[in-house]
């Protein structure tokens, strides 16, 4: 099967395993893991901040990033597309007794100018206070698109402004950087603290970062042990962290290249009614009135194709490491046949 439902469903490549079978391991709970350090201290430095931790997953890093910055009774500020909003199981609300309040466009973008108005102090009593601001790049259900440095740093000066804390889900920050030019360092200096997932475009088998100030760290730490987070000999995922980072960024270049050849095949269909922008490795797009979603991935999947559905007429596929460019010609071959 050629699996396009996500970046999710990558396999370690050979090197990376063998990293990961010879990492140095010990009981991280405790402190002791010298890989696992070695991979936050790594990530922590590439962004210009002070520390970082490793986590099982992005949804684990973002709602860390919630209850440290927030206390029960705030409310969180995001597009209406965030992860945190939609994909992380009501997590802001159960573990944080937080509320969310939402703006953006239908792309995954959003300006200083529209999260102004919604900010909230503590002198109305009848409206819930921000209690932090938090950002999506690349965004999931905007189609893997970017968000525009210049505004992210109007946001932060914004949040700066009214004492706010900043987040960024950086998810798939690592497919904006190299879409845009952009540099690590160049989000580190905006944000007060950064999620990244090893998990996705990087082709990891798991693990996410939170990165911040030491202060920062060390009560996420604290939430981390709360919500069970906790890894012992973790350095042997760690281990793929590293590798990815210092051999799987550059690559995603061939991820959005892939895309963008979907993208021209797909425009092409009669029966696709719309696209949204492909900038990275994520393509969304709409079937026209009288076609089925369901019957797309069946149809596909009977071809060893596999995609999702995110609604009866959207459709969702992601390209990553373990798509090859022969793969995208089997898949528009499969494309055009479908009628």
């Amino acid at each position: 099967m050629i699996d396009l439902r996500s970046d999710t469903v990558t396999v370690p490549t050979a090197e990376m395993l063998e990293k990961m079978f010879s990492a140095k391991v010990g009981d991280n709970v405790l402190g002791h893991d010298p890989t696992v350090r070695e991979l936050e201290l790594k990530a922590a430095e590439m962004f210009g901040m002070e520390d970082a931790l490793f986590c099982p997953s992005g949804t684990m890093t973002n709602q860390i990033a919630l209850n440290v910055h927030t206390v029960p009774g705030n409310e969180v500020i995001c597009h209406k597309h965030a992860h945190i909003y939609n994909y992380e199981g009501g997590g802001a609300a159960f573990n944080s007794g937080l509320q969310i309040r939402t703006a953006g466009d239908d792309y995954g973008k959003i300006t200083a100018s529209e999260i102004e108005p919604l900010i909230n102090g503590y002198g109305d009593v009848h409206a819930a206070p921000t209690g932090l601001i938090s950002m999506e790049n690349t965004s999931n259900k905007g189609g893997g698109t970017c968000m525009d440095l210049e505004e992210l740093k109007r946001i932060g000066q914004l949040a700066a402004e009214n004492g706010i804390p900043y987040h960024l889900d950086g998810a798939r920050l690592f497919n904006a950087l190299v879409a845009k030019g952009e540099s690590p360092k160049d989000y580190g200096a905006i944000f007060d603290n950064i999620s990244i997932c090893l998990s996705k475009g990087l082709g990891c088998p798991v693990g996410s970062l939170l990165l911040g100030s030491s202060d920062f760290i060390i009560a996420a730490n604290r939430v981390r042990k709360r919500f069970g987070g906790g890894m012992r000999q973790a350095g042997y995922l760690a281990a793929a962290g590293i590798y990815a980072l210092d051999h799987h960024i550059e690559r995603l270049a061939d991820d959005h290249s892939n895309a963008k050849l979907l993208e021209a095949a797909l425009s092409k269909h009669p029966a696709v009614k719309s696209i949204k922008p492909v900038e990275t490795n994520i393509v969304i797009f709409e079937l026209k009135e009288g076609y089925d979603a369901q019957q797309w991935m069946a149809t596909l999947a009977d071809n060893g194709i596999q995609i999702i559905a995110m609604s009866k007429t959207l459709l969702r596929m992601v390209t990553h490491l373990n798509v090859s460019l022969d793969d995208i010609e089997k898949i528009i071959h499969q494309i055009q046949g479908i009628d």
